[in-house]
């Protein structure tokens, strides 16, 4: 789906573990992209060779694109084993190519509790590089995401690996509930440091705080709109991923449900549809 210049995509596994409900969600909402991360619970790096050609067969027959591998690359303590990691990196680059898709979602490795984050800085660095390095050998572009308690975790530090490793292959996933969740203000702060290499935008919305509670886009302090508009402003033409986490239809943290989905999803299409109504 394309509103108003805008692509609008989705991390699907939210809706349900099972492809055939994550796709007819998505359609009957319009949306016609997705963020590839879980069918099954089982995460896109560890598809079987079945399950590889189940998606891509159900994708190609529903007309559904694939915006970019949701991997989990860097989700791990800088402390641990690189090379292993490294290993799953390339799995990831593979099924960049599998999908056609351009884009990896990938993070920048958790930080021991109450060690100083400057400490690892240079071991950050080599990795991503090392990451970096393969994905512009393989026509990928590798998109960093700001979570609680990795290295780039506040703005200042995205822009620090964003400025430092300076490709056109490394660029930044603005989410804002992210921010929130340590205390940043993501608009108009922590948006400002990064803007100019944003080519992703994650819609969650928050309140403010460790203990924000996760809201539809437009409800809580992460000013979507205004960061919507923003974007729009600098002739923004990248994709906003539905990333809702709203526990509405179950328990699980990082579960919405088809219910939870659809709201989020509206919510998200009230943004838009502001932000286009009033030309900002």
């Amino acid at each position: 789906m394309s509103a108003h210049n805008f692509v609008v995509s989705g991390f699907a596994d939210e809706i349900g573990p099972g492809l055939e409900t994550q796709l007819d969600v998505l359609g009957a909402l319009g949306i016609d992209h997705l963020d590839l991360r879980r069918v099954e619970d089982t995460n896109v790096l560890d598809f079987s060779d079945e399950q590889i050609e189940r998606v891509a067969g159900a994708l190609e027959e529903r007309g559904i694109g694939v915006t970019s591998i949701g991997s989990p690359i860097g989700k791990i303590d800088i402390t641990g084993d690189f090379e292993p990691h490294f290993e799953r990196f390339e799995t990831a680059l593979e099924m960049a190519k599998t999908f056609d898709t351009e884009y990896i979602r990938l993070f920048s490795y958790y930080i021991p509790d109450d060690d100083d984050p400057a400490d690892y800085r240079e071991e950050v660095l080599r990795r991503m590089r090392a990451k970096v390095d393969r994905a512009e050998e393989a026509g990928v572009t590798l998109l960093h995401e700001n979570e609680k308690e990795i290295y780039g975790d506040t703005p200042e530090r995205c822009r620090d690996l964003l400025t430092t490793i300076d490709s056109p292959n490394f660029r930044a996933i603005f989410d804002p509930a992210n921010f929130l969740e340590v205390g940043v203000t993501a608009y108009p702060d922590a948006l400002l440091e990064v803007i100019e290499y944003v080519e992703q935008l994650h819609i969650k919305d928050a309140t403010l705080g460790e203990r924000g509670e996760i809201v539809p886009a437009g409800e809580g302090d992460g000013r979507i709109r205004e960061t919507i508009a923003s974007l729009r402003a600098r002739g923004f033409e990248g994709t906003v991923s539905l990333e809702p986490r709203l526990v509405i239809a179950g328990p699980r943290s990082g579960y919405s449900g088809p219910v939870g989905y659809e709201v989020a999803a509206e919510a998200l299409f009230s943004c838009l549809e502001s932000v286009h109504a009033t030309g900002e």
